[in-house]
């Protein structure tokens, strides 16, 4: 058990109660006062509500939590509930890292707002949770998006910034681009797929 401004902190298995301790809950009014990407105050928690409840709000928090690289307190606010939700549920994909990692990203230009102190743990908690779901999810078979995300995440979590923006930003045709530009890919390599995550027993010289 650990001590942190007075408050105790548990170790496993108490981890997600100790985050959801320090999230600012749902129901607080300061989330009608806090800005999404538009510098105009936008109440998140409407949407996290309809997400716990099962609803598609992706499309309305990446319109309202990001605009042309501009983030605010409420983007940064709705990261430690969207790593509960996902944990929760069990329901994550590629918009969960994606989003995750652009606010991450964008937190750190130099025109957008610092991580406020109040939300510093719960945000930094979720981001452990981040790369644990991204781990989790990486184990099995995952599409291109949610791959090329989840890496970033992970990136991101380890602390590599730039990486973490470069695999959250790269298209697939830039990637195929730099490739061939800088490993001569179509004449030196074969492009056979090879899924290394199934094992094969070798066969017997009988």
């Amino acid at each position: 058990m650990a001590q942190i401004g007075g408050c105790r902190l548990y170790r496993k298995p108490f981890a997600q109660k100790v985050i959801n301790s320090f999230m600012l809950a749902l129901t607080d009014p300061i989330w009608r006062e806090l800005q999404g990407g538009y510098r105009t105050p936008y109440d998140a928690s409407k949407a996290l509500v309809q997400m716990e409840a099962g609803e598609s709000v992706w499309d309305e928090l990446w319109e309202e939590l990001h605009h042309q690289g501009d983030v605010g307190e409420a983007s940064y606010a709705v990261i430690p509930h969207l790593a509960r939700i996902a944990a929760a549920t069990g329901r994550s994909d590629w918009n969960l890292y994606a989003f995750a990692a652009t606010i991450e990203i964008e937190r750190h230009r130099k025109n957008n707002p610092p991580l406020p102190d109040w939300l510093s743990l719960s945000y930094r908690m979720a981001w452990q949770s981040l790369v644990k779901l991204a781990l989790s999810d990486l184990s099995g078979k995952a599409d291109e998006l949610t791959l090329r995300s989840a890496l970033s995440v992970i990136a991101l979590g380890r602390g590599d910034l730039k990486l973490g923006a470069l695999l959250n930003y790269c298209e697939s045709a830039e990637i195929a681009a730099y490739v061939e530009d800088h490993l001569a890919w179509s004449s030196m390599y074969r492009d056979e797929l090879v899924d290394l995550n199934r094992a094969v027993m070798p066969k017997s010289g009988h």
